[in-house]
């Protein structure tokens, strides 16, 4: 099989886009000296995106590459025996046999596979063409639904395509930011101290921050809505009101280029600035200071991320961000406009690319007939072979292994195990599936223990392909290390596999290269135009932002959209939606009287695989700890320090208890990190959340569920 050629240890630095989360910084990594060592990763002062700027994880990464790596593909044919090493050859005939019986017998919708923003865009692009074209299943979900699919839907919605409108630059230019549902300061930490730099100038930037928690991002802000979780929709609702009440409404932008106005007016009008506060937990006065900031702002931009995705109304949410852009006219123009801060390194270029259930490349829809003929024809397969009807998303897969409907599961670069919901009810429904196949870089995770096939992947720094960030800047990450013994490229297993399976001139690929040429040639027209993009180019200019056609100088990509406010809608006009607000979809009651709510910290990664490994990140989050408001610890008979069972309707972790008044009473708040893999430190904090999610972007509430405490 190709594979991608790797730089031998001695090569100079090498040029790539961090890893972890979706800011996308530019790393320039040095190699070990002749004594040996890890990799040393530093800021790259030319990456358009960070100019050098780096956080804790990303100065470490070096340190990640070397230790726990799998080597070999592993196999057993019960999961209650020991995984034993085998042959490629022997891996691949595992997964032909089980294949062809399984579309014998059941037919393509008993395959699934749920993929990563840790993908690169080719592997993302192989493994779409391989299970919606070659085997005509859309079972393709990635993590991306657990992070990002509400952004994606509500942009969709609104504006009539996926695909952030802004960029990194309007963070300098604009006089008003809005931070909703996110810690941009742990989460996004280099967009942050980009922000901080410009406070520090003295220029007129005001900060607010709307978040239950008082973190490092809200101690920076001008204002702190501390709001109940469940009501951001509902201070959306309220700040449209102010907007209508102080001359707030750009009529002329509201007629000439927006559609649903008067819907959304009688909506915004019966939420009253006391109704708004009451029901959000915050003071009216503040409620109103920020709408006459936003009316009083030349630049207004809302950033968001998981605290609005990750919610039963979250669609419903980005769609309440983007009505208040619209309306006032804050869109298309620098410093202005709704900011999705993507999650993961390249959940952006997987949106792209295709990389979920209901999506096909080119932010293209496997509903729509045109967009399924399209690219059957470019990918060679006969008309009617992409399946019209949308795959299942990653929680609709573990319904199915529930009722025994897969066949295989396959995961590819990410931890459900640790980063699902429900998890005791997910390991059960795993445990159901004959075939369940983890395509991973690092020994010993949680989802290894309930794999039957194991196969060593070749991360990023050892195959070369394009990762997309925020702002929509595509940047080429080389191979600059050799993979750990026998592992290989995602894309290029996809690959093989596809061959093998009789689709040879379809996966004919040699290298990377030629799976994002293939790539970008599908997106040419559309929104996300990439045509003009290629590994050549961008190994020789540096990164690109798209829209980028054939044909298009480098350094010339667009980097904003809607700057004509003509949008990708069938009238040509953006969509304002009304969606009532709701609330969460688990509310606290008398056996559970707290709200649960999970993240991040910022020196952590997801589900540790990496940061695990990490000495300095350890040091700095040594273990998870439950944030818990006085009142609340009191009520539960805790004291700092003391250990806490911590209880939901799905079962409970046992953890240390840290007693701040810098979260609101009634809520408390756990890391997501410590998996079952942490031995006697494992708080699993996704065992307690509900599955219960937004009905159109299908991503879970994991921002939230019904908890109660008792002393451990």
């Amino acid at each position: 099989m190709a594979s991608d050629p790797a730089s031998p240890a001695a090569s100079p630095a090498a040029l790539a886009q961090c890893p972890y989360c979706g800011v996308g910084c530019g790393l320039e990594l040095k190699p070990p000296d002749e004594s040996g060592g890890a990799w040393i990763a530093r800021g790259d002062r030319h990456h358009p995106s960070s100019l050098g700027q780096v956080c804790i994880k990303g100065a470490t990464v070096g340190e990640t590459l070397h230790p726990n790596r799998l080597t070999t593909p592993l196999w057993r044919a019960r999961i209650d025996q020991p995984l034993e090493p085998i042959s490629w050859q022997r891996a691949f005939t595992i997964l032909v046999e089980r294949i062809q019986a399984t579309l014998a017998t059941k037919g393509p919708q008993a395959l699934a596979i749920y993929g990563s923003g840790q993908f690169l865009c080719e592997d993302y692009y192989a493994a779409n063409k391989l299970l919606k074209g070659a085997l005509g299943s859309n079972n393709f979900d990635a993590n991306s639904r657990l992070c990002m699919s509400s952004a994606v839907a509500g942009y969709a919605r609104s504006l009539g395509s996926d695909g952030p409108p802004c960029c990194y630059d309007d963070l300098d230019l604009a006089d008003l930011v809005l931070l909703i549902g996110t810690n941009t300061a742990e989460c996004h930490p280099v967009l942050f101290q980009r922000l901080l730099k410009r406070r520090r100038k003295g220029n007129g930037l005001r900060l607010v921050v709307v978040d239950p928690r008082a973190t490092a991002t809200s101690d920076a802000a001008d204002l702190h809505l501390a709001i109940a979780p469940g009501s951001d929709l509902a201070l959306l609702c309220g700040l449209g009101h102010l907007l209508l009440e102080h001359g707030g409404v750009d009529q002329a932008c509201v007629a000439a280029h927006t559609e649903g106005f008067a819907e959304l007016e009688i909506l915004w009008r019966a939420w009253q600035p006391a109704r708004a506060a009451a029901v959000c937990g915050i003071a009216e006065a503040d409620l109103r200071q920020l709408a006459e900031w936003w009316c009083q702002a030349t630049g207004a931009l809302s950033l968001w991320s998981m605290g609005v995705n990750q919610s039963r109304e979250g669609s419903a949410t980005v769609a309440g961000i983007c009505n208040l852009h619209l309306v006032s006219g804050q869109i298309g123009r620098p410093g202005a406009g709704p900011f999705s801060l993507t999650g993961q390194p390249n959940a952006m270029g997987g949106r792209e690319v295709g990389g979920l259930a209901q999506l096909l490349p080119g932010y293209r829809a496997v509903g729509d007939p045109a967009h399924r003929a399209e690219v059957e024809s470019h990918w060679g397969f006969a008309a009617g072979s992409i399946s019209p009807e949308p795959g299942l998303a990653v929680w609709q897969q573990i319904e199915a292994m529930e009722r025994g409907e897969l066949d295989l599961w396959w995961v590819a670069g990410t931890n459900p195990l640790v980063s699902l919901p429900s998890l005791d009810r997910v390991r059960a429904a795993v445990a159901n599936c004959p075939l369940v196949v983890l395509s991973e870089a690092y020994a010993g995770t949680e989802t290894e223990a309930l794999a039957h096939l194991v196969l060593p992947a070749a991360q990023w720094s050892e195959k070369t392909g394009v990762m997309v960030n925020s702002e929509r800047r595509v940047t080429l990450c080389s191979a600059f290390r050799q993979p750990p013994g026998e592992a290989r490229a995602d894309w290029a297993i996809f690959a093989e596999l596809g061959r093998r399976l009789g689709f040879v001139d379809q996966f004919s690929y040699a290298s990377a290269a030629e799976v994002y040429a293939e790539f970008v040639a599908l997106t040419a027209g559309r929104l996300c135009d990439s045509s003009g993009l290629s590994h050549r180019l961008l190994a020789e200019h540096g990164p690109q932002q798209w829209p980028f056609p054939a044909g298009t100088a480098p350094g010339v990509g667009a980097a904003r959209l809607y700057v004509d406010l003509a949008f990708p809608t069938p009238s040509g006009k953006a969509r304002l939606w009304a969606d009532p607000p709701l609330g969460l979809a688990e509310p606290p009651c008398d056996s559970y009287p707290l709200v649960l709510t999970v993240g991040r910290v910022l020196g952590h990664w997801h589900t540790m695989t990496r940061t695990a490994h990490v000495a300095r990140a350890l040091k700095a989050h040594p273990e998870p700890l439950l944030e818990v408001h006085p009142s609340d610890a009191a009520h539960a008979g805790l004291v700092d320090g003391a250990r806490a069972q911590v209880w939901s309707r799905r079962g409970a972790v046992s953890v240390k208890v840290q007693i701040t008044d810098r979260i609101r009473p009634g809520t408390v708040f756990l890391p997501m990190h410590w998996g079952a893999s942490q031995g006697e430190l494992a708080c699993e904090a996704n065992r307690l959340m509900h599955e219960l999610g937004c009905p159109i972007s299908m991503q879970p509430e994991l921002k939230a569920a019904a908890v109660a405490l008792t002393p451990a």
